[in-house]
């Protein structure tokens, strides 16, 4: 890729889109883009955003309105519907990010402390960003011109919080007296041949109970509307609880709370199976863990499609792990390094253990799994994503293996910062040893293989979900598939 040696700030001032990179050989590449050059509109229409970009330049022909310095031309060619032309943007957003209009009580975002990531302070709730990178939004600031641009382009399909159907609940849960009735709303998506992914966030005492019998009621009956419900565990972190006194009696998710959360779920999963033939109802892999219960099989999640929402993370690690010690009963490695060290969060740590057993004996390695606990966010935020570069560097000095592996999802989409703004590097200079940021088992397999792994001292791979990138597309009047942009950038 041709990229800028610094990065770029976007000028307030600019309009449409600021290129961050061409790639090589690209049509953008054979007709002179490059960095820094601003695409300011397509066929004559101003951009908005990189979704107007990728939804207009889907045309064999186009003029492209090209501004570079004070000079501005415009490029008329000819091309495949299909090509994208090889460009990145800057930012996904050229007219601003479209900030939260809510102030829900469980925000994460609360409790975060200071000197972390500057992206993570952004109280996105963009639909765009729903469309191009993955991310949950309330649909509760979209205006009528929203909805006409919807109806136009048909983004399809968008991440829905809904956290309850109830709309008295739902505006607690918000903090927003004026939040519109989101049934309505996915009742009116339906209309535009809209699909949607939604997520409830469970507050224990607040919106579980009869409450989620029937926001999974409501939300079930729409499909395939609404392509999935998951329900995923409040982020409860050590700052958050402290500042959030407006909702008494919320709980913790503690492994009796999650065994019974399973079986009523479980109810749901069942029912909308036979209604409508596919697994609609979804629980974070963070309930099974705590309530020691068995894992749903992995046709159970379909294309993964709330994959970085914690759905399904441990079944794909389980199934890599099963085809990986396939591969080393059929084709034994030769390893490089013979011991290793994998530095996790404390939810999945055991059941690492058990499947990194299994595979040390075949590849002839050893693999230590060590537990690092959140200090950053408090110990009931468990996971290996939110893992903080601090921490991990505490723990890595404990380290005696030839070889660390980290959770690539720990750090951001360019794969280079932690939460807490520390970098990869500098994880990698404390250890002393290569560090690979990885998302399987079977990496760390072939890694442990690799005849030129001690050179190498930073490992950075891309993975089969990376981090903030969502793999979307816009439709057409009958609903078909019009375009797969790869919108790629930061998300938090």
């Amino acid at each position: 890729m041709n990229r800028p040696s610094n990065p770029m700030e976007r000028p307030a001032a600019l309009r449409g889109g600021l290129i961050e990179a061409v790639e090589r050989e690209s049509t953008a590449d054979e007709i002179g883009l490059r960095a820094g050059d601003l695409i300011v509109a397509v066929d004559g229409r101003e951009l908005r955003d990189a979704v107007d970009f990728r939804y207009l330049v889907a045309e064999e022909s186009i003029e492209l309105t090209v501004q570079r310095g004070e000079d501005e031309e415009i490029i008329a060619l000819d091309k495949d519907p299909d090509d994208d032309l090889g460009i990145s943007f800057v930012e996904a957003t050229f007219d601003r990010v479209r900030i939260c209009n809510n102030k829900c009580f469980f925000c994460f975002l609360k409790g975060l402390p200071k000197g972390l990531r500057r992206s993570l302070y952004v109280k996105d709730d963009d639909y765009r960003l729903s469309f191009a990178h993955g991310n949950f939004v309330t649909l509760t600031n979209l205006t009528e011109a929203d909805w006409e641009r919807l109806e136009e382009q048909r983004l399809s399909p968008l991440r829905v919080s809904v956290h309850a159907t109830d709309l008295a609940l739902r505006r607690l849960l918000l903090g927003n007296p004026g939040a519109p009735d989101v049934l309505a709303q996915l009742d009116r998506l339906r209309s535009l041949r809209i699909e949607a992914h939604t997520q409830v966030v469970l507050c224990p005492g607040v919106n579980d109970g009869a409450a989620l019998d029937q926001t999974i009621t409501d939300l079930a009956a729409r499909y395939p509307t609404v392509q999935t419900v998951s329900i995923v565990p409040v982020g409860a972190s050590t700052q958050a609880e402290e500042r959030t006194p407006e909702v008494d009696g919320m709980g913790e998710c503690t492994p009796a709370f999650a065994s019974a959360l399973v079986r009523q779920v479980g109810v749901h999963q069942r029912r909308t199976r036979l209604s409508s033939g596919q697994d609609v109802v979804l629980l974070s892999d963070e309930y099974y863990l705590t309530a020691g219960a068995r894992l749903p099989a992995a046709r159970r999640y379909g294309d993964y499609e709330q994959f970085e929402n914690g759905i399904g993370m441990t079944r794909w690690l389980v199934e890599d792990a099963k085809s990986t010690v396939r591969r080393l009963d059929r084709s034994p490695i030769n390893p490089t390094v013979r011991s290793g060290t994998v530095l996790t969060g404390t939810l999945v740590a055991p059941l690492l253990s058990q499947l990194f057993a299994e595979i040390e004996e075949l590849a002839g390695v050893q693999v230590r799994v060590m537990p690092v606990n959140n200090r950053l966010f408090g110990s009931r935020i468990n996971c290996s994503g939110l893992l903080a570069g601090d921490d991990l560097m505490d723990a890595v000095r404990n380290v005696d293996s030839d070889i660390v592996f980290v959770s690539r999802y720990s750090l951001d989409w360019s794969g280079s910062h932690f939460l807490d703004d520390t970098t990869a590097t500098e994880l990698q200079e404390t250890a002393g040893r290569t560090v690979a940021f990885v998302s399987s088992i079977s990496e760390v397999v072939e890694l442990m293989g690799d005849q030129q792994l001690a050179s190498r001292g930073l490992i950075v791979s891309s993975g089969p979900n990376q981090a903030g990138k969502s793999w979307t597309y816009a439709v057409d009047e009958e609903g078909e598939r019009l375009v797969e942009p790869a919108l790629a950038g930061p998300r938090s």
